[in-house]
């Protein structure tokens, strides 16, 4: 009895060591931290927003992407198309009506430097949920401040788009 519950043990403690071992040899890059977040290897040139929530992106890949003045520096350039819709769940006399804004942003990165590269494109959707309750300027406040999180949501997710294309 004592033999097989020191074997079983033995076998534990060597998966364990094993595994330790075998995930030690892994290298993970993270994405939202270290070398690549602190010091982005990406330097876009940014056409100019036609928006605000194209001036949110723009300001949010410059943050995260790293910008350049170069006349040689790649173009990035940004479509912002904004869609709105009422969810109505339910037909109660709540004076709270929950709706949402979806937009979706396509970004397209030109390069200028001669090499006859393909332009890139990257195209991702974000959604934002916000209540309605008949007070103009609170519905206004509202819609423009979920269309605001969507852009920032979609253009994280463009970050991440451009760092995975860049990483194949």
């Amino acid at each position: 009895m004592s033999l097989s519950r020191t074997l079983r043990r033995a076998a534990l403690y060597g998966m364990i060591l094993g595994s330790a071992f075998a995930l030690g040899g892994c290298s993970f890059s993270p994405v939202y931290s270290g070398t690549l977040a602190a010091q982005p290897s990406f330097a876009l040139a940014y056409a100019k927003p036609n928006s605000r929530l194209e001036q949110i992106v723009y300001q949010e890949l410059a943050l995260r992407l790293g910008s350049s003045e170069s006349q040689s520096a790649p173009l990035a350039t940004v479509a912002v198309v904004p869609m709105f819709s009422d969810t109505m769940l339910s037909q109660t006399a709540n004076p709270n009506k929950p709706a949402e804004v979806t937009v979706s942003v396509t970004l397209t990165i030109t390069p200028r430097d001669g090499s006859g590269a393909v332009a890139r494109t990257y195209t991702r959707r974000a959604t934002a949920s916000y209540t309605r309750n008949d007070q103009v300027l609170a519905d206004r406040t509202a819609q423009e401040e979920a269309m605001e999180r969507a852009a920032k949501a979609a253009a994280e997710s463009l970050r991440l788009a451009v760092l995975a294309g860049h990483s194949r």
